[in-house]
């Protein structure tokens, strides 16, 4: 079964390498270009995992994880932030916003794939 992921990203450039780069590892990827989309996407899609951009125009990657989260449908999710935000704490901010894992940017292409396999389903 293949791994179905979303990723929520603005930025045009950023949004089409992680889709590349998952497509090319065998994922199933759909994109969204900010929050309320991705929340609505992520209720019909129902991914094994997103990768939410933090900062984003209309609603933010933190107050989508929170509406996922308080979701029961789309609670089991796993979430993971990309974000610029690289200070101490901000990782720990992420995780208390429900997120999985944190991924700072600029994305390290050959980690990327590492931290996805993480969270693939059990077989």
């Amino acid at each position: 079964m293949t791994m179905k992921i979303l990723v929520v990203e603005d930025n045009e450039k950023n949004l089409t390498l992680i889709r590349d780069i998952l497509q090319y590892y065998g994922y199933d990827v759909q994109v969204a270009k900010e929050g309320a989309e991705a929340l609505a996407l992520a209720r019909e899609y129902l991914p094994d995992l997103m990768l939410i951009d933090i900062q984003m125009p209309v609603m933010d990657g933190l107050t989508a994880a929170k509406h996922l989260k308080s979701d029961p449908l789309t609670r089991p999710i796993r979430l993971i932030a990309l974000t610029s935000f690289a200070m101490k704490g901000d990782r720990e901010r992420m995780l208390e916003a429900g997120f999985d894992d944190y991924i700072a940017k600029p994305i390290d292409t050959r980690k990327l794939p590492e931290i996805v396999k993480r969270y693939m389903p059990a077989a």
